[in-house]
């Protein structure tokens, strides 16, 4: 269960953004009508359509473990605040997996942490499940079919970026589907020793380095974009 201290589930002061689509522009009717007839030839352009980001974002000890993450973060800085506030500002929807829904539900509707408190508590959550969902929390629904099939539909709808936090199967499961389209990464500067890994059992994958960083408490703060 979340805990506040440590605030390992914190962010920095932002707020949710929703990145605007692009949609091709067509004539409006009297101008068509009224214009005289043309001699050139116009080659119509093909229509660009804006596909939606899958970002995990996840908390991990050096040796990869993501199970439990307030026992390996003990400690969080404005830079690491910064960091999670600007990752979650570009996202408008959640993909959480059953179990992190139910403590998430019961933890985070009465918390003052900010922003992420607003942020997900506002945002559109899908639940990966396929039992019915014990708590209720505001915009929270379950998956409707298969979780891989559900995430490739959502991504040409407009919207923004698609958020997993926690969740550690369904990152896995979305990773070995090649939907993810970005990694960020908060790693702590200890060793678990156990626990549940993000990256086991997945195939292999290849990454490009966005951004990497150190913050001031030694947490390495590393950005993927997947290689396709």
């Amino acid at each position: 269960m979340p805990r506040e201290t440590g605030r390992w589930h914190t962010g920095g002061k932002s707020f949710i953004r929703v990145a605007p689509m692009v949609a091709p522009r067509g004539l409006e009717t009297d101008e068509l009508w009224l214009r005289e007839p043309s001699t050139q030839h116009h080659v119509a352009q093909p229509e660009v359509l804006s596909v939606r980001k899958v970002v995990v974002y996840e908390l991990l000890s050096l040796d990869g473990v993501a199970e439990g993450p307030d026992s390996f973060i003990t400690d969080w800085d404005d830079v690491m605040d910064a960091n999670l506030a600007a990752v979650i500002a570009a996202q408008d929807a959640v993909i959480l997996g059953h179990r992190s829904y139910d403590e998430w539900a019961e933890f985070w509707p009465g918390s003052n942490i900010e922003p992420f408190a607003t942020f997900i508590n506002g945002v559109a959550k899908f639940v990966a499940t396929s039992a019915p969902l014990q708590r209720e929390w505001a915009n929270a629904s379950v998956v409707d079919g298969g979780l891989v099939e559900f995430v490739r539909e959502l991504k040409v709808q407009s919207g923004g970026d698609i958020g997993v936090h926690a969740s550690i199967s369904v990152a896995q499961a979305l990773l070995a589907a090649d939907v993810v389209d970005e990694l960020r990464l908060v790693i702590a500067p200890r060793i678990a020793g156990s626990g549940r890994r993000l990256l086991d059992g997945l195939p292999s994958i290849q990454l490009e380095s966005i951004r990497s960083s150190t913050s001031p408490s030694g947490h390495l703060l590393v950005d993927y974009r997947v290689i396709r």
